[in-house]
């Protein structure tokens, strides 16, 4: 018994086992840099991983939001909600964006930077992305939020059409009332089914984040990083100046602390910042915040929407990086010309939500307004990956506490089991 209680406190937790799977992937993409083979390897690897993800979190937010809606069977109520969470995304993604432009004109690091140095990136792939993504603004985004097939939008991964439908469907599932609760039944199976897969598909995420990194090094070479060390501390501190004090006092003013909430969700948060992926921690947010007491019909509905609407860290990067170009090109902008900016990133953004490469993406689409021309992007591309990696945290980060928010607002919240899981944690640190 003694020997088997000792073999239970020597095993590493999950956020230790991606730690060091990070460590190993950013040793050997040191070692084999600029080696095809492995970057082919270790990239099939961390594909993998990201597959199996991809795999479990449609079945996860069908089953849960179906359920969750169903339970909740309120058509005002879900409007209501719907309405609160787009105004409070709105709303913190605007301070993101003027966080992110302030501490750039405070700082002014890119007159620093001499262009004739600094290694360009082939970005014609976003280009194509840039050009033909910008036809379709804000209004066909909402146009494409009502499927014309489900199972197409299922098949292609797209989060609002599958959103709508299901919401719909468990509005369905409760007008019907007795006669449907087997489909409550069945899907609620189905959601704890896909829990309990979703913890055997973690198990591999240590290779997955290693083969990750590992490619990400390989490819980039830590020499390359030096030019734009500064940017990458710039952006960095600023993000973590954010979930600190914006998402601190938007905690605070509903009761909450953010220290518990990173706490909670600390192994989620370094699984997003290792493999740059929102999608990777959806099936264990939507377990996490529903044992930190949040209704389960909120918690489905607002954190799938959230990975669409509430990118707190892209926010931050499109601004900084907007203002950190127009520097490196001697570019002065006006007070009017910067709330210009800022409107057209805002507008832009949620234009190309869901679209591959969306942040970088939305700059490709925004520069051009103050005169930074396509191949200035090129600068920043390469280094790209590793402030996604600090900016999908962010993003984590603002989903869990919106759903706490949203979860107080609508009455839809249980204090004392808040408060047990969060001592949990408490006592395993």
């Amino acid at each position: 018994m003694k020997n088997m209680k000792k073999h239970k406190t020597l095993r590493l937790s999950l956020g230790w086992q991606i730690l060091i799977g990070l460590a190993i992937g950013i040793i050997f993409g040191v070692i084999f840099q600029n080696n095809k083979q492995f970057i082919n390897f270790a990239s099939g690897l961390g594909s993998i991983f990201i597959n199996m993800i991809s795999m479990i979190v449609l079945p996860i937010v069908v089953s849960s939001l179906v359920v969750g809606i169903a339970n909740m069977g309120d058509l005002k109520k879900l409007g209501r909600i719907g309405l609160k969470t787009l105004i409070y995304f709105e709303v913190l993604s605007t301070i993101a964006f003027i966080v992110g432009m302030i501490v750039a004109n405070i700082f002014n690091l890119g007159s620093m930077l001499d262009l004739s140095q600094l290694s360009k990136t082939d970005i014609s792939s976003y280009i194509k992305t840039a050009n033909s993504a910008s036809h379709h603004g804000l209004g066909s985004i909402l146009l494409s939020i009502v499927p014309s097939n489900f199972f197409e939008a299922l098949s292609t991964g797209e989060m609002l059409p599958v959103i709508f439908f299901t919401a719909m469907f468990g509005l369905g599932i409760a007008a019907v009332g007795e006669r449907a609760k087997i489909l409550i039944d069945i899907l609620q199976a189905v959601a704890e089914v896909m829990f309990k897969v979703t913890g055997w598909v973690m198990k591999f995420a240590p290779f997955g984040v290693a083969g990750l990194i590992g490619a990400t090094v390989a490819q980039l070479g830590l020499n390359s990083l030096k030019p734009l060390a500064l940017f990458i501390l710039m952006s960095y501190l600023t993000m973590i100046f954010f979930i600190f004090v914006v998402l601190g006092i938007t905690s605070r003013i509903f009761g909450f602390k953010i220290t518990d909430q990173l706490l909670v969700v600390k192994d989620e948060l370094i699984l997003a910042f290792s493999t740059a992926s929102s999608e990777v921690t959806l099936p264990k947010l939507l377990e996490k915040t529903q044992k930190l007491g949040v209704d389960k019909g909120v918690a489905s509905f607002v954190i799938p929407t959230g990975y669409t609407f509430n990118l707190d860290g892209s926010a931050i990067y499109q601004a900084l990086a907007a203002i950190f170009l127009t520097q490196a090109y001697g570019i002065h902008l006006t007070l009017a010309q910067q709330i210009t900016l800022l409107l057209a990133l805002m507008v832009t953004s949620k234009g190309m939500a869901g679209v591959p490469g969306a942040s970088f993406v939305v700059l490709l689409a925004t520069m051009s307004i103050v005169g930074v021309p396509h191949s200035g992007l090129a600068i920043i591309a390469g280094i790209d990956r590793l402030v996604d990696m600090g900016r999908t945290v962010v993003n984590v980060a603002g989903n869990v506490t919106a759903t706490l928010v949203l979860g107080k607002s609508e009455h839809s919240f249980n204090q004392e089991q808040h408060d047990k899981y969060v001592e949990s944690f408490r006592k395993k640190a």
